[in-house]
């Protein structure tokens, strides 16, 4: 029963994702990546660096979609990956973090689809173990809220990348 309930974990971001997000970043250019609605903003810099601190300054800066999307990828999908798939080290200070567009998304479809072949192999006993020390305060949570969890960052991050793109594309109608 819990293994069915594995696939139908990854099947509801699958869903999100095939009809939603990844639609949603087809043509990301590099002045969208990088683009700043305000001043001041946290973004991943053509160097490759990245804006960060822990913890973040108050009120925390609006972020860049290359951000946004870093986060996803390092945070959000492949440290879990590392942690719990097999997937290689991931950590915010070490990252390659992508210097384009182009680049970030084929991190993302990477890292989204180990998360997600990852989430589709578990079995009952997996869906149920805690998550360990790896996930700080999820630790003793099994499993299962981890993935409902991942699903749900990865929906409301994905939202507000796709505002951001939205908001790009109404102030700089010349460009469309």
């Amino acid at each position: 029963m819990l293994t069915d309930l594995a696939s139908r974990l990854a099947d509801q971001l699958d869903f999100h994702w095939n009809t939603q997000l990844r639609p949603r970043l087809v043509g990301l250019t590099d002045d969208e990546y990088f683009w700043q609605p305000v001043g001041d903003c946290w973004t991943v810099h053509p160097d490759g660096s990245i804006d960060f601190s822990h913890p973040p300054p108050e009120p925390e800066p609006v972020t860049t979609i290359a951000w946004r999307l870093a986060h996803v990828i390092v945070g959000v999908l492949a440290m879990r990956n590392h942690a719990h798939f097999g997937g290689p080290s991931a950590d915010y200070q070490s990252w390659p973090y992508a210097p384009r567009a182009d680049a970030a998304l084929r991190q993302l479809d990477d890292v989204y689809r180990a998360w997600n072949d990852g989430v589709r192999g578990l079995d009952e006993s997996g869906l149920r173990a805690p998550v360990g020390s790896a996930e700080g305060p999820w630790a003793d949570h099994p499993m299962i809220e981890l993935v409902l969890h991942i699903n749900r960052e990865v929906i409301h991050h994905g939202a507000e990348i796709a505002l951001l793109r939205d908001l790009y594309v109404h102030t700089h109608p010349e460009e469309n």
